[in-house]
């Protein structure tokens, strides 16, 4: 009789609330005692002050488990960027709580590297920002500049990042995450960037980390990577989760809801 084993959590999120406050009277800007002040208001005061609450993500729940490849999908400005963060420990949630087991790591095309830095720098500080020793950076330095294919066109690893196109530092953030084994991966938009040959080497990566345990969650540009990579499926509209299930069931509903459209906002 086989061994039946329990699925592990990795994620939960439980009716989460988030919520942004902009300022929208734009009085005392550039003053650090009416930026004090503003915040001293909250509350009651906030509506006097001109304080516009943006709910962004609204009573969200669901549970993540090791090994899943989850991807998010939704219209412009449903919530899918800001509940990554949230996960990422990035963001306050306004009510509610996420639980994760291990740390999560978020990798967006707005990860900040150092512009001043070369390429290879930038991979060395990278990889011992995500907690790898120096020794398995240097082992794994070259197979990380393999897999961005910055060299394919000459050496420009070895030149500052401010040097490089947008799609050539996606492709190397990617790299560079991709290198370490991850308990909980959040890619928002990184497989946009670079042509189909970088995208497919992407999601062959995903699909690694996610047997060795990890859990994946992706926000795409396009539906065909969600498809190609992800198992399951959130669908988050005006920051509610709309549906839960596997991929094709709920692209083939937000399709329907789209007509027919490929393309997630964030």
């Amino acid at each position: 009789m086989a061994e039946h084993t329990e699925p592990v959590p990795t994620v939960i999120a439980d009716k989460v609330d988030i919520v942004y406050r902009v300022n929208g009277t734009g009085s005392g800007r550039g003053s650090a005692t009416a930026a004090l002040n503003r915040i001293l208001r909250r509350g009651k005061a906030e509506k006097a002050a001109g304080v516009r609450r943006v709910h962004a993500v609204k009573k969200v729940s669901f549970v993540a488990y090791r090994g899943e490849a989850i991807g998010l999908i939704g219209t412009n400005g449903s919530g899918k960027s800001t509940l990554l963060k949230a996960v990422a420990g990035l963001l306050p949630v306004e009510s509610g709580k996420i639980y994760t087991d291990g740390q999560p790591s978020l990798l967006g095309v707005n990860a900040a590297l150092m512009n001043d830095l070369t390429g290879e720098r930038n991979v060395h500080l990278g990889g011992l920002a995500m907690g790898m020793s120096r020794e398995e950076v240097k082992s794994r330095y070259q197979e990380i500049v393999d897999f961005s294919g910055i060299n394919e066109k000459g050496d420009f690893i070895t030149l500052p990042m401010r040097t490089y196109s947008s799609g050539m530092a996606a492709r190397l953030r990617f790299s560079i995450a991709a290198a370490k084994n991850h308990d909980v991966l959040l890619i928002d938009e990184a497989l946009a960037t670079g042509d189909r040959k970088f995208q497919m080497r992407s999601e062959a990566r995903i699909r690694e980390l996610r047997e060795e345990a990890g859990t994946v969650f992706l926000v795409s540009h396009n539906n065909k990577s969600i498809r190609d990579t992800c198992e399951r499926v959130l669908w988050l509209e005006r920051g509610e989760l709309r549906m839960d299930g596997p991929t094709e069931e709920v692209l083939e509903a937000y399709e329907a809801f789209t007509g027919g459209g490929r393309r997630t906002g964030n």
